[in-house]
């Protein structure tokens, strides 16, 4: 988005990566900044969770900062080593009935998309597994390759590689429809679990107060661009899916996601390390 945004614009979009806390310290950086459009903010779907998640958080997303369009959607997929005698969701709710606390499965950062999916499956079956956390996918996947973990689940296009050599076997998909990447294996929905969907989301937000004119720009850029062959061809090899849906949209998205993850965040008891 950053180089087509500079061809669109005419202008450089410089990607500033600000690491840590989950996102939240870069988001920290644009809600404070001057708002002249000239610092924006590339944010995910964790955007959602901070309130809930952090005993304290440096800003307010519905005050400091205004969205200007999504980006993109990602459902994640459920994989679990050959060795977990299962095939399908029906198999692995079953096997952890049958042997409650003995599966351990595998997530990055408390509270990420990857642990709010395996929270939500867990209480919609009532089911008792181990979460093990780990500071990223990096991280994890050498214990889940090697079967120290038993299942995981991450981005589709993370796992696909270790899908299609053998190394994980797919169980599912946690978006609303299947994937491209793996059209193969079904959604949770069709697995049985009807209120099963969870995705990771990406989208394009500024600090509170600028110009209208400029995000209007903006917005109408990214429309542009996201009609583009080559850039939605871009998305779906990384995984995802092109998301058009304007400011109001994306407010309305966060809205209802933060809603849905600050429930399962405070029933759960989960709180970021």
């Amino acid at each position: 988005m950053a180089v087509k945004l500079s061809e669109k614009l005419g202008q450089p979009f410089i990607v500033d990566n600000r690491a840590g806390a989950g996102g939240m310290i870069g988001t920290d950086v644009v809600a404070k900044a001057t708002p002249d459009g000239y610092t924006l903010l590339f944010t995910s779907s964790t955007l959602a969770t901070y309130q809930s998640l952090y005993a304290k958080v440096p800003f307010d997303a519905a005050r400091d900062l205004v969205p200007i369009g999504m980006v993109a959607t990602t459902p994640y997929v459920l994989v679990v080593h050959p060795k977990l005698p299962v095939k399908s969701l029906p198999e692995l709710v079953s096997y952890a009935k049958a042997h409650p606390g003995e599966i351990n499965y595998a997530a990055s950062a408390p509270g990420g998309g990857q642990q709010l999916a395996w929270e939500m499956l867990k209480r919609n079956t009532q089911t008792n597994m181990l979460y093990v956390p780990y500071k990223g996918t990096g991280a994890l996947m050498p214990d889940l390759l090697g079967g120290t973990l038993q299942a995981g689940i991450d981005n589709v296009a993370v796992l696909v590689p270790h899908i299609k050599s053998g190394a994980l076997r797919p169980i599912v998909v946690t978006g609303a429809a299947r994937t491209p990447l793996l059209p193969e294996v079904p959604t949770a929905i069709e697995s049985g679990q009807p209120d099963f969907k969870v995705i990771g989301w990406f989208g394009l937000m500024a600090p509170a107060k600028t110009p209208a004119a400029v995000m209007q720009r903006v917005s109408a850029a990214m429309s542009e661009i996201l009609s583009q062959k080559d850039v939605q061809s871009r998305i779906v090899d990384l995984g995802g899916e092109p998301d058009t849906r304007d400011a109001e949209g994306m407010r309305k998205l966060i809205a209802s996601e933060s809603e849905k993850w600050g429930k399962l965040i405070r029933e759960a008891g989960i709180k970021a390390q």
